[in-house]
């Protein structure tokens, strides 16, 4: 009887050694490997860390009304997807919601059934009426702007961020016209885009345009990195999707209502590439001839999902820690005085993954981190011989 369950005992002590090097031979890899598998698992090609969209109604005017409601319903999309507002510019004239003509007092609609009103509660508009300029728009993204510029309407990105720039209103060849008062040109873009490349404030961009003949506001991009997308041809325009009677003016236009469409289907978690979404385009019902510029982009359209530029990311930029700690110990001496976690208000949040828990950053060594490991291991194998101790006890005692 006293020697009955000493097979059972063995058994249970085989199977915590069994366990115990399951785990050893798991912890070959480095933290650093580790830390980088669970960031990543999940992760793109793109290799950006955050997501933002600008997106611009250029128009004014009631008769514009569906320039609005395409801004409108990009907006809608993007932060449905998961980008939230803070990461969102809308540039809007804002002057058909609460117009005298509107008979939907404070809403904008889509579609002349009027089932979602785009305008809702909760849309943030940053630049509202006559801040929709040219100069705003070129110093948004190139980041020269007012040192008095509040948070909210400064484009924070940094050389991980993929950018979302849309597009829409009245333009012609080259040339996109801001609220009937000014215009800006494809060069105008394009050497934004440049400015932005040197200055390393986007990792991609998509640029995406709705106006008549919109393909050539593409035509003169030249810096990497960048995929283009546009309504029609050069001398083509770009027609309106329907009217609605009660409102008595054109919705929305017909190619930002099939991109929209497309989009209903799309999660945050979706699979979808952006040729997917090119493929969908239809001239037949769009009416006009879009057009797709990739050769900037180094990336394969069916290996770039649309998530990668509408949707809202979770995924962190992991450091090698002695990287961290050699910096922040040259910080640390340099500026005594200075808090370690101090930086620049207006500096974008990039997440910092370090390979260990640390306690105190400027003590952390590379001595430090071998004898935590040590001490792990002597836990571990204290625990099994522990555990065995008390089964063979039970064992015999019974």
């Amino acid at each position: 009887m006293r020697f009955r369950l000493l097979p059972q005992a063995c058994l249970l002590l085989l199977t915590c050694f069994m366990a115990w090097g399951v785990g050893s031979s798991g912890s070959t890899t480095s933290a650093d490997e580790r830390a980088a598998d669970f960031f990543g698992r999940h992760d793109s090609d793109s290799g950006h860390t955050n997501n933002w969209a600008v997106l611009v109604c250029a128009s004014r005017y009631w008769f514009n009304y569906r320039h609005m409601a395409n801004a409108l319903g990009m907006y809608r999309t993007v932060k449905r997807l998961g980008i939230p507002d803070s990461n969102i510019i809308l540039m809007l004239a804002d002057d058909v919601a609460c117009n005298a003509r509107n008979k939907f007092a404070g809403s904008v609609y889509a579609e002349a059934g009027r089932h979602l009103d785009l305008y809702g509660e909760n849309i943030e508009v940053d630049y509202r009426g006559y801040e929709v300029t040219v100069e705003n728009f070129i110093r948004l993204l190139t980041g020269r702007v007012d040192p008095s510029m509040p948070r909210s309407k400064r484009l924070l990105t940094d050389d991980h961020s993929n950018i979302f720039v849309y597009m829409t209103g009245h333009g012609g060849n080259e040339f996109l016209k801001f609220q009937d008062q000014e215009e800006i040109s494809a060069f105008d873009i394009a050497d934004a885009f440049e400015q932005m490349w040197q200055k390393k404030r986007y990792n991609e961009i998509l640029f995406m345009i709705d106006t008549c003949q919109a393909n050539t506001m593409y035509s003169q991009f030249y810096s990497p990195n960048i995929l283009a997308t546009g309504s029609s041809q050069i001398e083509e325009n770009s027609y309106s999707y329907e009217n609605d009677n009660d409102i008595g003016v054109s919705v929305i236009d017909s190619y930002t209502h099939y991109v929209l469409k497309f989009m209903e289907g799309i999660n945050k978690t979706s699979q979808t590439s952006m040729q997917d979404l090119f493929d969908s385009y239809d001239p037949a019902k769009i009416y006009s001839h879009p057009g797709i510029r990739s050769d900037l982009f180094r990336r394969p359209l069916d290996k770039t999902l649309i998530t990668d530029f509408f949707g809202g990311v979770a995924q962190a930029e992991v450091f090698p820690l002695q990287d961290i700690v050699g910096s922040s110990d040259h910080h640390y001496h340099e500026n005594d005085s200075t808090p370690l976690t101090t930086r620049k208000p207006d500096a974008p949040s990039v997440p910092v993954v370090l390979s260990t828990t640390v306690v105190s950053l400027p003590r952390l060594t590379g001595e430090t981190y071998e004898w935590d490991n040590w001490w792990k291991e002597v836990r571990k194998w204290t625990s099994i011989f522990v555990v065995g101790c008390l089964v063979s006890w039970v064992s015999f005692v019974r």
